[in-house]
């Protein structure tokens, strides 16, 4: 696996791109001379959680042939106030899905995600608090 990271202004606005040419942009706050034209670096941790998390979810439901009309998946994380480095302390991840599908099974989705399939989870979980839970066809929030 490699990615190539490129500079596109006199600052720290960047472009990552990977091994098939998918682009995505990177910068930092203004108080470091961004301009805020990116994803954060740590921004991108969450992108990554949220991602890794979501197609082992999606397709653990897909196997087990639940039908998703919608989904969504909300990553929210806390860091370690005024440190350098400022890691993440806590986060949650919230998955939201509408459809016909069994609490049972997105439970055990989740589970089966966060507990053993998630490179991203294991990888943050060194050193932060990670929860889940879910909302199904918008009612009420279950923790997972």
């Amino acid at each position: 696996m490699q990615i190539q990271i490129v500079r596109l202004n006199d600052a720290v606005h960047l472009k990552a791109i990977n091994e098939e040419g998918h682009e995505v942009n990177l910068d930092g706050s203004e108080n470091i001379g961004g301009e805020n034209l990116g994803y954060r670096p740590m921004q991108m941790l969450l992108v990554a959680l949220g991602s890794c998390a979501s197609m082992d979810v999606l397709s653990i439901l897909n196997k087990q042939r639940q039908t998703i009309e919608n989904y969504s998946v909300h990553v929210d994380g806390e860091r370690e106030p005024n440190k350098v480095p400022s890691l993440f302390t806590n986060i949650h991840v919230r998955f939201e899905f509408i459809g016909p599908l069994e609490e049972k099974k997105i439970s055990r989705a989740i589970e089966l995600s966060m507990g053993t399939y998630c490179s991203v989870t294991k990888t943050l979980e060194k050193t932060a608090n990670i929860t889940s839970s879910y909302i199904l066809n918008n009612h009420e929030e279950q923790r997972v």
